[in-house]
């Protein structure tokens, strides 16, 4: 009870008005007065506090002051640069993980045995393109035809001098005649070579078995993965001479050619595929059959 009461006296003489005012010092004659409480002053402190933060606040959110101030826009111009950086790492992370989720879906399609999307590009060809603001001259035409034609500094032989390059270091897996070439338009994603039956199969290069399947449409299906991405695929085997893991090199036998059928059906053809990237690509481009 004594405590509330003390409360009480506090806060009555807290919110208490006093008189205030002002004396003409000749005759104490009183020229002006206010009354005002201890918790009036403390109110108009905090409001003029208030009213300070605000100002202050819209001072810096509204104009340049801040640039005023030393080495404030040197630390903003850093975080620019970094917030940028940032940016860039992002776009180049989310384009490198879009790629990687491409090729994982096709080799999984490839070794179910299925057949991948193939995103066919337009073609774009850069020689063709609008050149009336370079005024042709005769040297012009001459390094032009050079660069497009089928000389040995064509534009167009980086694939043939890729293919000589490979073509060194991969072998042939099977001796044979090419009945079918490679067309993505036919959706012929490899060459179809007919042999003898029985005959050898042998691995284009050096690399690691990571599919030996037997189905009975296809028979045995063998895939290699090789080094710089590339995976080669051999279809309708009668007979597999390596398992999934098992280490191969050039020119060493995996499997053998499916057999001649007796019963009248027609024979299975030995399938050969190459993948790069996710991507098939032309065999005859990297083998001299």
């Amino acid at each position: 009870m004594n405590a509330l009461q003390t409360i009480a006296g506090w806060w009555k003489r807290f919110t208490r008005k006093r008189r205030l005012c002002m004396l003409n010092p000749t005759n104490n004659t009183e020229e002006w007065y206010t009354h005002i409480s201890r918790a009036g002053l403390v109110t108009a402190f905090l409001a003029f506090t208030l009213l300070l933060f605000i100002i202050e606040l819209s001072i810096i959110a509204y104009t340049p002051v801040l640039n005023l101030l030393p080495g404030y826009r040197i630390e903003a111009a850093r975080s620019r640069d970094m917030l940028l950086k940032n940016i860039v790492r992002l776009d180049s992370m989310e384009r490198m993980m879009n790629d990687m989720m491409t090729y994982n879906n096709n080799i999984a399609l490839i070794m179910d045995g299925k057949t991948p999307v193939v995103r066919i590009l337009e073609n774009t060809d850069s020689v063709r393109s609008d050149k009336t603001l370079v005024a042709p001259n005769r040297e012009d035409s001459l390094l032009r035809a050079q660069m497009e034609g089928n000389g040995p500094y064509s534009l167009n032989q980086n694939g043939e001098a890729k293919s000589a390059r490979k073509s060194i270091d991969m072998v042939s897996p099977i001796e044979g005649i090419i009945l079918e070439r490679f067309d993505i338009k036919r959706e012929n994603f490899g060459i179809r070579i007919a042999a003898s039956p029985d005959t050898q199969i042998v691995a284009a290069d050096d690399g690691s078995v990571v599919l030996n399947l037997w189905t009975p449409e296809t028979g045995y299906i063998i895939e290699i993965q090789h080094s710089d991405n590339l995976i080669s695929i051999y279809r309708n085997l009668s007979k597999s001479l390596v398992s999934v893991g098992q280490r191969v090199k050039r020119g060493e036998a995996i499997g053998a050619n499916t057999e001649t059928l007796t019963d009248g059906g027609d024979a299975k053809i030995f399938e050969f595929e190459l993948w790069n990237n996710g991507k098939p690509v032309d065999p005859e481009s990297y083998i001299v059959f």
